[in-house]
């Protein structure tokens, strides 16, 4: 498989929040991640949906050390959060609502956003709906429109040839994509567009192993590559000239959430500015981190203050 040489640096290595705190949302509690106390605040909203925030924590945990106020949150039915069995729980308007419950109980003042692949359509509708608690935000890895994302990954899996494809959408049309040969399709685009280290960082082997498949089923549908949920036609571009806030677009030329996709997003941001790690797909700032947190941090700095 073709992947990115460069591995996770020291960087990266995994540290202790300096609070846990646990927030009551909808009659259930979820758990916050806090690192450092400085008053400009990056709250991160992690991918999924459905998967624990270790990925995304153990990772932007280290801006705490540049200047910043990190806080990240397992949400709800993810994580060392609550868990209930209940599909009508998992809505983007819930979840956006729960945001904005975190925000305030931590009592953050107006945040740096930052949303990474289903953070970014979570960050978008909250950022649509409470304007003034956001001063920036980063879209890392995600898409707007679900259809357009759709038909990107129709081209990304045509690369492997008219009968892979063949046999997936076989698969698929009888329900029986748990098929070892439909997994091993999976596996392929996996390490082309989600991840392209050839050891995937502990942080993430935890976040993929502690998915919540009602979660993820019911907002996306069975894996990255086929989307059969809630979000499928969710589209949120013609609404992107309301958002007047500074915004970064980071994205991996291999991307899963490709460069297109990227650039339907800043056509239609007011202040947006795109950046494309060549040697990236869907995790950047494990395959990439260095330049990754390069372009994150300057874009930060640039922003601080009222």
């Amino acid at each position: 498989m073709d992947m990115c040489l460069e591995q996770p640096s020291a960087l990266l290595l995994e540290r202790q929040p300096d609070e846990v705190i646990r927030v009551a949302v909808d009659g259930y509690e979820v758990v916050a991640y806090s690192f450092g106390a400085r008053e400009e605040v990056l709250f991160c909203l992690n991918g999924g949906p459905g998967l624990p925030s270790d990925y995304l924590r153990d990772s932007h945990s280290r801006l705490a050390d540049l200047g910043y106020r990190v806080v990240i949150h397992d949400q709800l039915g993810t994580g060392a959060s609550d868990r209930p069995d209940d599909p009508s729980l998992w809505t983007i308007h819930r979840y956006a609502a729960e945001v904005e419950t975190v925000r305030a109980t931590l009592g953050l003042g107006r945040v740096h956003l930052l949303g990474q692949s289903w953070g970014t359509a979570l960050g978008t509708e909250y950022a649509l709906i409470h304007p003034d608690r956001v001063k920036t935000f980063t879209i890392a890895n995600g898409t707007i429109d679900t259809p357009l994302h759709i038909s990107e990954l129709h081209r990304l899996r045509a690369a492997l040839g008219p009968e892979t494809v063949q046999m997936m959408l076989g698969h698929e049309a009888d329900g029986t994509t748990d098929h070892p040969e439909y997994g091993a399709a999976i596996t392929i685009l996996n390490y082309r567009h989600l991840c392209r280290l050839q050891e995937w960082p502990a942080p993430l082997q935890r976040s993929l192993a502690g998915l919540n498949r009602q979660v993820y089923t019911t907002l996306w549908g069975p894996n990255e590559f086929t989307c059969t949920g809630t979000r499928r036609s969710w589209n949120r571009l013609d609404d992107l000239h309301r958002i007047q806030q500074p915004c970064l677009i980071l994205v991996g030329l291999h991307d899963e959430s490709t460069p297109a996709v990227a650039a339907s997003i800043a056509g239609k941001l007011p202040r947006a500015e795109v950046k494309v790690l060549t040697n990236s797909s869907h995790m950047p700032f494990f395959e990439e981190p260095q330049l990754y947190f390069s372009e994150l941090r300057r874009f930060l700095d640039a922003n601080r203050g009222p």
